[in-house]
């Protein structure tokens, strides 16, 4: 989906706040927009918006390039917003890597904008004869971004573009850019500005902070994460950023906090963040904590981490600073010792499953990708394994994740339920199918490594390659019945 009209919105009056004096310059962009108009389409007349990207290196010198399409003149690289570009800022990092072959990865958000713009320049285009065009106006959104450390060499578009240069901030092209790179104190190289605390304990496991589910509005959003967060102006030192939001989040004070160096973490719109990681010992009972942001506290050792919804690089942020400390002296603890299962326990895999089911009476499937670890290329609904979450929690995170689908808690309902196991030695498994008796949003695919196609099947009429306990289930629940068991031996 293109940038939707309230993104455009809020990207404008942010930088209209920063810049008032341009506000009647820019005036068109927060007018309505004729009926059915989109803003960043290119056949969208008398003007539309592009994007590009103002790219920063170590010698404080701009990338320009020279499209063929510009008659010579050295530009940033940038161009028209495309259908699947779903912000301003990912229209301009596809034009990079496009005209420049600088992947996101390469590059690093300014801590004086972040992912803000620098300028948006209004200028007029040429017309077009051969594109039926004639003259109109283009509303330039320009980003600015560092390269990050170690990012590879330009791999300029031979089709499109004839050469580039690194200029200085005083040759820069653009006048408003100019003006605005001038004025802006930014450093020579990028500069960390977030800070997260590697937080340990005598039986060698870490704190981590299970991250409320707010998508686009915090960063890792419903995953296990480091606390920590951004430096503020109050802040001298990432050290005393990294106490403040210590004792913010969850009142915490440490004694001792030592630099264990930075890490480079990729950002939802897939640039790189540099992060300060300070490391302290704390031997405390999380749950007595004062939590004000998140779900929850919780000690894991390194070796069970990866049931747990969390970035590589914070496992491999934890697995390497583990390996850093004195071995961990053998013998249970105690209150191990009384929290340990009972003798022939066996743990039980939950998962979730959403029946959504049309008032025609058509319910969802998915059908997985051919390369998916589970039932590749066969039809399912859609579902999830429960982390540290209760079941209804999952549900909602899943139908969000997978397919974009918003649904309320109390329009959820169990109607099945169904314990199966695989192979004899696999861990057996409790299957809760929830109906969700009103959602909204259509299902889109949000997660394309994982289902390629959603379609809604008639229950009598379902395909040949459905998961067994799928179709046993959606069996069950048209007659009724609540429960079922599939795979146990006889």
């Amino acid at each position: 989906m293109p940038p939707s009209l309230s993104h455009i919105h809020t990207v404008v009056t942010a930088y209209l706040d920063r810049h008032p004096g341009e506000r009647d310059a820019l005036a068109g962009l927060l007018a309505p927009w004729d009926a059915g108009a989109e803003p960043t389409n290119r056949t969208t007349l008398p003007a539309h918006i592009t994007c590009s990207a103002v790219l920063i290196d170590r010698h404080r010198r701009v990338l320009h390039i020279r499209p063929k399409a510009s008659g010579g003149m050295l530009l940033a690289p940038g161009g028209h917003v495309e259908d699947d570009d779903g912000t301003l800022l990912a229209a301009a990092l596809r034009e990079v890597k496009e005209e420049a072959g600088i992947e996101a990865s390469a590059l690093v958000l300014t801590p004086e904008l972040r992912n803000a713009p620098i300028d948006i320049d209004v200028h007029a285009i040429d017309p077009s004869p051969a594109r039926g065009e004639a003259v109109h106006w283009h509303y330039d959104v320009r980003f600015v971004f560092y390269l990050a450390e170690g990012a590879p060499e330009l791999a300029l578009q031979a089709e499109e573009v004839t050469g580039s240069a690194w200029l200085p901030f005083d040759e820069v092209s653009s006048p408003t850019l100019r003006e605005k790179l001038l004025e802006l104190p930014l450093q020579v190289e990028p500069e960390t500005a977030n800070a997260s605390a590697l937080i340990y304990n005598d039986r060698g496991e870490y704190l981590l902070h299970l991250r409320d589910y707010f998508p686009g509005q915090i960063w890792e959003p419903g995953m296990w994460s480091l606390l920590g967060g951004g430096r503020e102006p109050q802040d001298a030192t990432l050290e005393d950023t990294m106490r403040r939001e210590l004792a913010e989040e969850a009142g915490l004070d440490l004694a001792d906090l030592s630099p264990f160096g930075t890490e480079y973490a990729s950002h939802d719109d897939g640039t790189t963040v540099p992060i300060a990681i300070y490391a302290g010992r704390w031997n405390g009972d999380p749950r007595e904590l004062h939590l004000t942001e998140g779900v929850m506290l919780a000690w894991f050792a390194p070796d069970d981490l990866h049931p747990l919804r969390i970035a590589d690089t914070t496992s491999d942020l934890v697995r390497r600073h583990a390996a850093s400390l004195p071995p961990v002296q053998s013998g249970p603890e105690p209150e191990k010792q009384r929290l340990a299962t009972p003798h022939g326990t066996v743990p039980n895999i939950i998962g979730v499953h959403l029946y959504l089911e049309r008032p025609d009476g058509t319910v969802l499937l998915g059908l997985r990708h051919p390369d998916a670890a589970f039932a590749p290329a066969t039809w399912h609904v859609l579902a999830g394994h429960c982390e540290q979450e209760n079941a209804i929690a999952c549900l909602i995170r899943e139908a969000k994740e997978e397919a974009g689908l918003h649904i309320e808690r109390q329009d959820v309902e169990l109607v099945h339920v169904v314990h199966h196991i695989g192979q004899p030695r696999n861990p057996p498994r409790m299957g809760l199918f929830f109906r969700a008796r009103t959602w909204s949003g259509e299902p889109v695919l949000r997660e394309p490594d994982k289902c390629i196609q959603w379609k809604f099947w008639d229950p009598a009429a379902l395909p040949e390659d459905l998961v067994p306990y799928t179709r046993l289930a959606i069996e069950k629940i048209q007659n009724g019945e609540l429960y079922s068991e599939t795979g146990w031996p006889a």
